[in-house]
């Protein structure tokens, strides 16, 4: 009783409460600085969860929901027992749990007081400390040539860049300082996965440092996710008309389902609305502008606005207003169950039976000039089927027919295909093709034309794509994701490749500086002309220039291909699994297989049992027919079957639809009769005038039912030899 009595009155002199923690002796309620304080009721103490990680004597024995985040209580007071025989070597008073972790040092600490003799505490595994001679310091190069003063990146205001306890900086940048303080109030805000740079954007090797550095990161969303109803002012709409004067009877508020006293909002800002009847529209009015957005828009206020025919395109005409629809207005629903082909995504971008098409005409092979021409209209909507009629320069009459028409727009996609990539926005190999920046392309707007384009003939059934570089690719769609760009990437035989393979090239520090003396307009320009003191620069000075040429001087050109790509909302669904879509951009098109191609055909057989064993053999002859002109005993080729059955010289990225199928052809009942013929006791059928047939619009094909496949072999031969000679597309 004594010495209860003792320590009891001990405590009340120290000046000690409920409040204080147990074991560094502080009331602070700072939950970034140290932890959550944690009051328990029936034990009469509190204590701070960043000096129970950090005390030397105790661990989590228990699950989180027992105790203090998994520290027993019956440990806790252990704890406390045991640092009150500790003289803290920073107070000098009793109380120090945190110890240094190197062995033979002696230093012991409370945890608030460790802050200020410069320990620092790895909050991962054991949480071990380290006070200020045994600590980790960072050793990262800085630019010798860097402007004072410098400010911290967080707060902004202005720091020594002078590596030390209280300043930090980030390993994958070289601009980023930081106080250790706003790092860990940063860190306690964000949480993991939020975390980062707030210059590079860079997560893992940051986190990682500041880990080392002892910078606490907790295991949880960011703090502005966790707040209740945080984002519920999103989901209000504006419910007002804001007419003068308003003629809803029943007030401004008043919303009908439908008619004159539906309320309507503003379709660019959404902060203004109106009763149809009070604006003067007409019942059936969707779309309206409030006076102020026609005002800032020079009148011309459209979701689908864009500049008439007769006007110049200019990229800020385009920026907002582009002639393009909304990409929001195509995003399809998603469904329950993700599709895994890139073919079932492309198919879901578009409606397969949409009443209204548009009309293309195509002089010459001047697809491209033809498909810039229908992307710039004012009234072009992608949903509208596209009718593409070819006609000769020298005149006006068309070179097809109307039953032609799907094998024209077929082949109208693949010419825009091919122009495309031998277009001016490219650059390099043509199974590797980079951008390439060119003044008056950007001066037409003709990246966000060209990637218009591409994302119709997608959907539309061109074929893939193809001949995008894996740099191009990740540029636009980050994949891989944060790969860093080398210097295989850039375009070859450039001049900038050159210059930056002279850099890298370079084997010692006289002839890097030899290298970098030649090309110093293009590191000026770059933003890259520094001293270079040593040879090891070479592989950062090498890393920046591929950056700049490949991604920075880009900007623009990628920015604008990227918007031209959300056309029918194709670059939402890329960029969704872009891992899906690598092929379709990324890789030529595998060569067409016997295989392949009988197994793209769905055999449709007849119910009656006479025909259908007369049927059976025709489908084995139709499987060795293709065999035969993939091995090239066939005067025909696989590209000309698909050609003659469906339109298509190459199977489209969205696959063919509607699915191609096979039916049988019969000669007719009243010939059959008189084509029998006795030979030798044996009935045989006479396979003479019996054809195949195609109907490209429904991608159906006719296989003609005959005895041998002789027969059979010489009629699809005749019947597709014929086709390609009447219509020629790739002359």
């Amino acid at each position: 009783m004594g010495k209860k009595s003792r320590r009891l009155k001990d405590a009340r002199k120290s000046g000690i409460s409920e409040d204080c923690c147990a074991l560094c002796r502080r009331s602070d309620d700072d939950p970034a600085m140290f932890g959550e304080k944690v009051k328990l009721e029936e034990e009469n103490f509190s204590v701070h969860y960043f000096c129970l990680l950090t005390s030397s004597g105790v661990y989590q024995r228990g699950e989180e929901s027992e105790g203090v985040f998994g520290f027993l209580v019956d440990d806790i007071k252990q704890e406390i027992r045991r640092a009150s025989r500790l003289t803290c070597f920073g107070c000098k008073k009793k109380g120090a749990c945190a110890g240094c972790n190197v062995r033979s040092c002696r230093r012991v600490v409370h945890f608030p007081c460790g802050r200020n003799q410069m320990f620092i505490t790895q909050f991962t595994e054991m949480f071990p400390s380290y006070c200020q001679d045994h600590s980790p310091t960072q050793t990262l190069s800085v630019d010798s040539d860097f402007s004072l003063p410098q400010s911290c990146s967080i707060c902004l205001d202005s720091i020594d860049p002078i590596l030390s306890y209280s300043v930090l900086k980030c390993p994958s940048c070289h601009t980023s300082w930081f106080h250790r303080d706003c790092v860990q109030r940063q860190a306690h805000s964000a949480g993991l996965f939020f975390f980062r740079c707030t210059l590079c954007n860079n997560k893992e090797n940051f986190q990682e440092e500041m880990v080392r550095m002892g910078i606490y990161i907790p295991e949880r969303d960011a703090s502005w996710e966790l707040e209740a109803n945080a984002y519920s002012e999103l989901l209000e709409v504006y419910n007002r008309c804001d007419s003068v004067p308003c003629l809803c009877s029943s007030g401004r508020t008043h919303s009908a389902k439908k008619g004159w006293f539906e309320l309507i909002r503003c379709c660019l800002c959404g902060s203004k609305g109106t009763h149809r009847k009070c604006s003067g529209l007409k019942v059936d009015t969707i779309d309206w502008a409030c006076s102020d957005c026609i005002n800032a828009t020079d009148g011309k206020a459209s979701l689908v606005a864009s500049p008439q025919g007769g006007q110049k395109r200019s990229l800020l005409s385009k920026r907002h207003l582009s002639p393009m629809p909304s990409p929001i207005g195509y995003k399809r629903p998603c469904t329950p169950v993700r599709p895994k082909s890139p073919e079932e995504l492309l198919r879901s971008l578009l409606p397969h039976r949409y009443p209204v098409s548009t009309q293309v005409e195509v002089h010459g092979d001047q697809a491209l000039l033809a498909g810039l021409e229908l992307v710039r209209r004012a009234d072009f909507d992608p949903l509208h089927s596209l009718s593409v009629c070819f006609r000769d320069l020298q005149s006006t009459a068309p070179l097809s027919t109307a039953c032609d028409g799907e094998a024209d727009r077929k082949h109208f996609l693949k010419l825009l295909m091919e122009q495309i990539q031998n277009s001016v926005v490219f650059e390099g190999p043509s199974s590797s093709k980079n951008l390439a920046l060119d003044s008056q392309a950007l001066r037409e707007d003709l990246y966000f034309d060209i990637g218009s384009l591409l994302a119709l003939c997608l959907v539309h059934g061109g074929s893939p794509i193809g001949f995008f570089s894996h740099a191009l690719y990740q540029c636009l769609f980050n994949y891989p994701a944060n790969r860093p760009l080398t210097l295989n990437h850039m375009t070859p035989n450039t001049h900038f490749t050159q210059q930056v393979h002279q850099i890298a090239a370079a084997q010692s520090l006289d002839e890097l500086k030899e290298a970098t003396r030649k090309s110093w307009e293009y590191l000026e320009l770059a933003g890259c002309n520094r001293l270079v003191t040593r040879l090891e620069d070479r592989e950062a000075l090498v890393e920046d220039l591929v950056n700049f040429t490949m991604i920075t001087r880009m900007q623009l050109p990628l920015q604008r291909l990227r918007e031209g790509l959300h056309t029918l909302g194709v670059f939402d669904q890329v960029q969704l699994i872009p891992s899906v879509f690598f092929s379709v951009f990324c890789e030529a098109a595998e060569p067409l297989t016997a295989e392949t191609l009988s197994q793209l055909f769905t055999v449709s057989f007849s119910e009656q049992e006479d025909k259908l064993n007369l049927e059976t053999p025709v489908v084995t002859f139709w499987r060795h027919f293709l065999l035969e002109c993939e091995v090239g005993r066939s005067s025909v080729s696989l590209e000309d079957v698909l050609r003659f059955a469906t339109g298509a010289n190459k199977l489209p990225a969205a696959g063919l639809f509607p699915p191609p199928s096979i039916s049988l052809l019969h000669r007719p009942p009243p010939y059959r009769v008189g084509l029998k013929e006795q030979r030798e006791g044996v009935e045989q059928w006479l396979d003479e005038g019996l054809f195949p047939q195609s109907k490209p619009m429904s991608n159906k094909l006719l296989l003609p039912v005959t005895s041998t496949y002789k027969a059979f072999k010489c009629s699809m031969e005749q019947a597709i030899s014929h086709h390609i000679h009447l219509f020629p597309l790739d002359a």
